[in-house]
């Protein structure tokens, strides 16, 4: 078993993209801009709010950072969205999810420029995710597919086997795959036969956000398995799988944390130099 070290392959992505801002600074005279949306005050989005605004001046990017109150209307928030579209150092908007129960969230993100998007979560890009020509794409997948990458895991021909249809994982990465030429299958609450379906599995990705739901009767030797679940048990951070039998089975797996959690902000910085790339 080889053990999928996401903190290795992230940090590598990020030193490829500082290096990247550093020779377009010098060309352009301009920098990234990502523009970080928190509304409220919750501690873990505000954890992961201040982390993707280190990252940034890490890398050499510009980091536009509103904070709101709990209480800001809807309004208020898509005249923020407005002034962040139209402003020219800002290349990438990101609005932190859950937004209070005053705010649409679909709205909000439907607000957003498609060409600042770096979520990939607008429909336009969603749309161009599907046909084949998106620029940007969710950040979670694309990291699961760089991951595979990295460690040289086949993609073409192979089946893949996704438990969970997400909008934010399971739908786009089974499209990131398809694009790639392997054969999908996508698991969900009304899947039947489940552990048959994913015995079957050469690469098989688990994005339920149930701690241990995987177990090793699930799993036949040699799958390469990917776990997007984070959840938190007993005060400490555990996946979709139940690591330590699945191990023994598989022939790659990634750990939680320290799998796919950190690709994700690592993509999303690469999202944004795309986008700044795209605008000069």
């Amino acid at each position: 078993m080889i053990l999928i070290d996401g903190k290795k392959v992230s940090a590598e992505v990020r030193n490829r993209l500082a290096e990247e801002t550093k020779i377009l600074k010098e060309k352009t005279g301009k920098e990234p801009g990502l523009a970080t949306v928190l509304v409220g005050d919750d501690p873990a989005s505000a954890v992961y709010v201040r982390n993707k605004n280190k990252t940034c001046r890490e890398l050499g990017f510009q980091s536009f950072e509103n904070q709101l109150s709990s209480d800001t209307t809807e309004e208020q928030l898509l005249n923020l969205i407005d002034d962040l579209n139209s402003n020219p150092n800002v290349h990438g908007i990101l609005v932190q999810l859950p937004l209070p129960d005053q705010i649409d969230s679909e709205k909000i993100l439907q607000a957003i420029d498609p060409k600042k998007d770096v979520d990939g979560f607008h429909p336009v890009n969603v749309g161009k995710l599907v046909v084949g020509n998106a620029l940007l794409t969710p950040c979670t997948p694309t990291g699961i597919i760089e991951l595979l990458d990295h460690y040289g895991i086949e993609i073409s021909g192979k089946h893949a086997v996704i438990i969970g249809r997400s909008n934010i994982v399971g739908k786009p990465v089974s499209m990131l795959l398809l694009q790639r030429n392997a054969t999908i299958t996508i698991c969900h609450s009304r899947t039947k036969n489940l552990e048959e379906v994913t015995r079957r599995a050469d690469i098989l990705i688990a994005a339920v956000g149930r701690p241990h739901f995987v177990t090793e009767n699930m799993v036949s030797e040699g799958t390469a398995v990917i776990d997007v679940g984070i959840n938190r048990v007993d005060g400490k951070l555990t996946g979709d799988v139940e690591f330590e039998p699945v191990s023994k089975k598989a022939s790659y797996i990634t750990p939680v944390p320290g799998g796919v959690g950190p690709m994700t902000i690592a993509l999303l910085m690469e999202n944004t130099l795309k986008a700044f790339k795209d605008s000069i």
